[in-house]
């Protein structure tokens, strides 16, 4: 018995496809060199196909057909926007804020052209493009100086190394957080140069204790906001101003890492307490870092404000010109900011307050607008209802404070691999054109509706998925 050779010939070649109307309009959507390559691959594949004894389709249309669906993928971004409906209103995962509209204007007419980034049109020389935002933070919270870098691990790192070089810093074992991406306080500071000195315990630390440490090597003394967990019960530790004393018999400088930073008094709108840093400089901080991305509700940044002779030293620290912002972050968070000047209705214009600030009774009103929607989408084989339920601030803000939600319910009717079906349903979920994200819990897939904030959107995604 003898083997039929596989009939190369009648793969179509590159220069016939390229003729054809379908592929003529993918190179000009796509360019002629990545159209050229796309088909050269299915070419290939189709040989290899071919001598392997498979059926292949050969056909010119077809052929050009997955081509499209290769150079679609190929050109479609990585980053995309999601619906958030984990329950996690700043998800460190999802990108945190979400701008305000007055941000992202800011941002995109400081990319389409030149700027004075750098540039003082006063006097026609270099300029400092803290310059447009240092006024801001400091009329926001009472600061004689500010600068700005990248993020808040940026700035706790710039702080470091700038004010306590080769020197010992005391800080509460209560206080040796690790933020997100496993980066701990403890190896910021070794990174940057400084010597951390444990102080107290985890649970209690004194004041006796900072003075006890206070050395001819001590840099500074340093706070660090427990934002992201708390320590309950039998607990004790020093108050800024005791810390803001000991600091300045010592003629050392007293930092503060708020973490999340919220400028406002956010029990203004129903929410707990987060510490300021306008109370913070209020209780003797001489200087304090925080971030521009969280409860602030502006691009990733890391601010810092505080005495001025401080941050000046900042400034001239060469790791100032690496951990700098670009033009569009900075134009963001000068818009955000300019927002906190109107409290009156910072509510409605800053995306990240208004989610936060949302009644339970209005997110169920959104939940049931879309049930049919979402019931219709899935079909027979899933129960569909609303639940109360209990969300999160995230990224690492106020941690053990709850903000009451309503979610939309997906259960499966069959028992038997219910697991399973959730998975897929995920999936699914998360691979439509523009993905949603919920989570999965107690058997059922919840869609918290607090972010949901664009509703014709996510109909749309809806039907995307009941067509697939």
């Amino acid at each position: 018995m003898t083997n039929t050779a596989p009939d190369f010939s009648t793969i179509p070649s590159l220069d016939s496809l390229l003729k054809g109307a379908e592929v003529m309009a993918l190179v000009a959507q796509h360019g002629r060199e990545p159209t050229v390559a796309a088909l050269r691959n299915l070419l290939d594949n189709a040989r290899t196909a071919l001598a392997d004894g498979q059926v292949v389709e050969l056909g010119e249309n077809a052929i050009a057909q997955s081509a499209a669906h290769l150079l679609a993928r190929a050109a479609a971004p990585s980053l995309k926007r999601v619906f958030n409906l984990t329950g996690t209103v700043l998800h460190t995962n999802l990108g945190r804020a979400p701008l305000a509209e007055e941000a992202i204007a800011a941002m995109a007419d400081a990319a389409r052209g030149a700027s004075n980034l750098e540039f003082d049109l006063a006097s026609g020389k270099r300029g400092d493009r803290d310059v447009h935002v240092e006024e801001l933070l400091c009329e926001l919270t009472g600061a004689e100086a500010a600068t700005v870098v990248n993020n808040n691990a940026g700035a706790v790192f710039l702080l470091l190394n700038a004010l306590a070089l080769r020197k010992e810093v005391p800080v509460s074992r209560g206080e040796l957080v690790e933020i997100g991406g496993s980066f701990r306080i403890p190896d910021i500071m070794s990174r940057a140069g400084a010597k951390l000195v444990e102080v107290g315990t985890t649970n209690r630390t004194h004041a006796k204790d900072f003075k006890d440490a206070i050395s001819e090597r001590t840099g500074l003394i340093m706070k660090v906001h427990t934002s992201n967990y708390m320590v309950q019960g039998f607990t004790a530790s020093v108050a800024e101003p005791v810390l803001a004393g000991i600091a300045r018999d010592a003629d050392i400088p007293f930092a503060v890492d708020l973490g999340a930073g919220a400028l406002v008094d956010l029990e203004r709108w129903g929410l707990p307490h987060e510490p300021t840093p306008r109370e913070t400089i209020a209780a003797g901080a001489d200087i304090i870092t925080f971030s521009g991305d969280k409860l602030l509700g502006g691009p990733q940044s890391g601010l810092i404000v505080g005495r001025k002779d401080l941050i000046a030293k900042l400034k001239k620290n060469p790791l100032k010109r690496a951990l700098r912002c670009d033009k569009a972050t900075l134009a963001a968070l000068a818009a955000t900011l300019r927002l906190y000047r109107d409290p009156d209705r910072l509510a409605e214009r800053l995306p990240t307050l208004g989610r936060l600030a949302r009644k339970a009774v209005d997110i169920r009103a959104d939940a049931q607008a879309v049930l049919d929607d979402v019931a219709a989408a899935l079909g027979d084989s899933f129960d569909v209802g609303i639940a109360d339920c209990a969300g999160q601030i995230g990224s690492g803000a106020l941690p053990v404070e709850t903000l009451d939600s309503a979610a939309i319910t997906i259960m499966p009717h069959a028992t038997r691999g219910r697991g399973a079906a959730l998975k897929r349903l995920a999936a699914d979920l998360r691979n439509l054109p523009v993905p949603i994200i919920g989570r999965v819990q107690d058997d059922a897939l919840w869609l918290d509706m607090r972010c949901l904030d664009d509703v014709d959107g996510f109909r749309t995604q809806l039907r995307e998925l009941a067509r697939r």
